[in-house]
């Protein structure tokens, strides 16, 4: 199993629908990039577990061509449990089984 503990600031895609996303370090998503190589799903997604604070769950990564690391997109209920929103520094674990 893959486990990596980070800090990421949320922030949130200016497109329509507001979705909230923490772009992980580029050297982390290099790393996760290398190692998942034929596993990827559509769109070069990837199953994964998060965690923050209190809540687990279960979302995916997905590449982002701008930053050329990956997103990971939080989700609203996770938001509110946890008192998150834009701009906010949220302490994350990311898990996947490699």
């Amino acid at each position: 199993m893959f486990r990596y503990d980070m800090q990421a600031e949320i922030w949130v895609y200016p497109g329509k629908g507001g979705w909230h996303f923490v772009t992980l370090p580029p050297e982390l998503g290099a790393r996760i990039k290398t190692a998942i190589v034929g596993m990827a799903r559509p769109w070069g997604s990837l199953g994964v577990e998060a965690v923050i604070g209190q809540t687990r769950w279960r979302t995916s990564l997905f590449p982002d061509q701008k930053s050329g690391s990956l997103l990971l997109p939080i989700k609203t209920a996770v938001r509110v449990r946890e008192g998150l929103g834009a701009g906010d520094t949220a302490n994350l674990t990311i898990e996947m089984q490699l």
